[in-house]
């Protein structure tokens, strides 16, 4: 009998590559993010991060200090005009842009950090915990957002700091909700059930095994609140709740602009600015649901 002679397998054949296609996948995932929604919302997202970053360079003048007639239309020297006291609008928008946004973001991590634990526990453990942190975050979505942080923020006193907490406050019960109905789909499924077969206590189990697959929708409407963020920590500055003068915050100016109804550059300015970045953010944060979404991806 005859033997085949065997295909040579020595260490040139093929060492050190990759198997072909390995790459695909990657270059695959990052091309869904190429969609006109997220492409447009980065970029402007972007250019207002680096405003936030150069704003002591872009601005033309001093954003406390005096730096022509008061009232002044825009002009070359002034684009935005002046307001009541004289000063640069168009400087005190890129400066406020380093107090609206920066709060924002901060505002939403924490209240997204403080909804997922809510919810990840009363999820993943149920029972008395369930119900007791369930109907917690029930007693606090039963009020109105703007209402209950119009109440918090006035019993802690004015100041955007004191605005921070009482937005936390209101906005972790969204984060506590939708994080537990992540956890309930997911605490049954055979790798979980795998892990504490093998004696994985349950606090190591939902930090390892379910807990990051329950996040993405999280960041998406994280994504997506940060616009509102934005609106309501001016809304609160607007109604005297939130930054207190001189500070450049956009609700806080247009609150001077009100006071100065014909004088429309005034509140024009930080209202232009929050339109951008609002709408920037809705971009990037449907971009990312159309992209993430599994459910949406298949429509």
């Amino acid at each position: 009998m005859t033997l085949a002679a065997a295909p040579d397998t020595g260490p040139t054949a093929g060492a050190g590559a990759s198997p072909p296609g390995t790459d695909v996948p990657l270059r695959r995932r990052l091309r869904r993010f190429r969609t006109p929604p997220i492409v447009i919302g980065a970029a402007v997202v972007a250019a207002w991060i680096l405003v936030i970053a150069l704003a002591g360079v872009l601005a033309p003048h001093d954003p406390y200090a005096v730096a022509g007639p008061r009232l002044s239309p825009p002009t070359g020297e002034f684009l935005l005009g002046t307001d009541a006291l004289g000063r640069d609008v168009l400087s005190r928008v890129l400066h406020g842009a380093r107090l609206s946004l920066p709060i924002a973001l901060a505002t939403i991590s924490i209240a997204a950090l403080v909804g997922s634990v809510v919810g990840a526990v009363a999820g993943f453990y149920g029972g008395i915990v369930d119900a007791v942190l369930m109907r917690l975050a029930d007693i606090t979505m039963a009020f109105p957002s703007i209402l209950l942080a119009m109440a918090v923020a006035a019993a802690l006193g004015p100041g955007l700091t004191n605005s921070f907490v009482a937005i936390v406050v209101v906005w972790w019960p969204i984060y506590a909700r939708l994080i537990r109905g992540q956890i309930l789909s997911i605490r049954e499924r055979e790798y979980v059930t795998s892990a504490r077969a093998i004696g994985m206590s349950r606090l190591t189990t939902l930090r390892k095994h379910v807990l990051p697959h329950s996040l993405t929708p999280v960041l998406v409407s994280a994504t997506m609140d940060l616009g509102m963020i934005i609106i309501l920590v001016a809304s609160l500055s607007f109604l005297g709740l939130g930054a207190l003068p001189p500070s450049p915050e956009w609700g806080a100016m247009i609150t001077e602009g009100s006071a100065n109804f014909y004088q429309w550059w005034i509140a024009a300015g930080p209202g232009l600015a929050m339109v951008t970045i609002v709408l920037a953010i809705n971009f990037l944060g449907d971009g990312l649901r159309d992209v993430l979404d599994v459910r949406a991806r298949a429509r």
